[in-house]
């Protein structure tokens, strides 16, 4: 009951910033055209939600209809960037900061260029990538696999130094082996970093596809948020704004209900 309490004391202040909002519009002290009322950009989200024919039962199934609009094919497309990106991201990102975190050589070794690479914004990325990848999903996965890349790494490496040595010196006098020592001892202590930094590096990874959808490819979130630009359609481009919005925190709650599962063993122990 407390929880609702507190949820909902933080819907009133979104309800007050909406309410004057749309007053402002009304009044005529915005243009409509630079700044569209609230209701005006839920009807176009609306539309953009909805595709452009109109339901027919006797030719198509429902659902087949519904997900042939362009804001769900949008959805869809960018989803599936953000997935396939993160996969690779993480995927060279984890085993990498493993080997760093564990060995002090491989470290010493590849800490320079890491170093060196790591603060270049992805974004600065982006000439290459159409020249390497051309234009399409492949230069906007690689930003995107850049922007998940250093936050996994850099947090596993984080994580498997900070394992306290008490529970190093107690495997060793129990005969673990280094697998043992690696699989049982530094990698679950490890975890709560490796989580945190795969929730970052989604988070970064999300804000890489929208950019790279402005540039390389012709369908997602971020290419309808330029197009409407174009087009000077304020209120879809808010729309758009807003479906971002309502992704990422998908994708967030989703990751946070996946770290609080995993660390239920470690949440326990605070």
């Amino acid at each position: 009951m407390r929880k609702w309490k507190f949820n909902l004391k933080g819907i009133w202040v979104p309800i007050l910033v909406l309410v004057v909002w749309e007053a402002v519009v009304r009044l005529g002290l915005v243009n409509p055209q630079v700044l569209p009322s609230p209701s005006s950009v839920v009807v176009r989200w609306y539309h953009y939600l909805l595709p452009l024919e109109a339901y027919d039962p006797a030719t198509t199934s429902y659902w087949k209809w519904f997900f042939s609009g362009e804001l769900i094919h949008d959805l869809l497309a960018s989803l599936y960037r953000v997935a396939v990106g993160f996969f690779v991201g993480a995927g060279l990102a984890l085993p990498l900061g493993l080997m760093m975190g564990a060995s002090t050589h491989i470290y010493d070794y590849l800490n320079p260029l890491v170093q060196v690479v790591r603060p270049i914004p992805p974004i600065a990325f982006i000439p290459l990538a159409i020249l390497w990848f051309g234009l399409g999903d492949p230069p906007a996965v690689f930003l995107i696999s850049l922007g998940v890349f250093f936050p996994v790494l850099m947090n596993t490496i984080v994580g498997v130094r900070a394992v306290d040595s008490i529970y190093i010196r107690a495997a060793r006098n129990m005969g673990a082996g280094p697998v043992v020592m690696f699989l049982k001892i530094m990698l679950p202590a490890a975890m709560p970093y490796i989580l945190s930094g795969i929730r970052i590096g989604i988070g970064t990874g999300f804000i890489c596809m929208i950019v790279a959808e402005m540039i390389a490819v012709n369908n997602g979130l971020g290419y309808r948020i330029l197009e409407a630009r174009e087009y000077f359609w304020s209120d879809k481009i808010i729309a758009g704004m807003l479906s971002i919005g309502l992704l990422g925190l998908a994708i967030d709650t989703g990751v946070s209900r996946l770290n609080n599962y995993l660390l239920r063993w470690h949440r326990g122990l605070e």
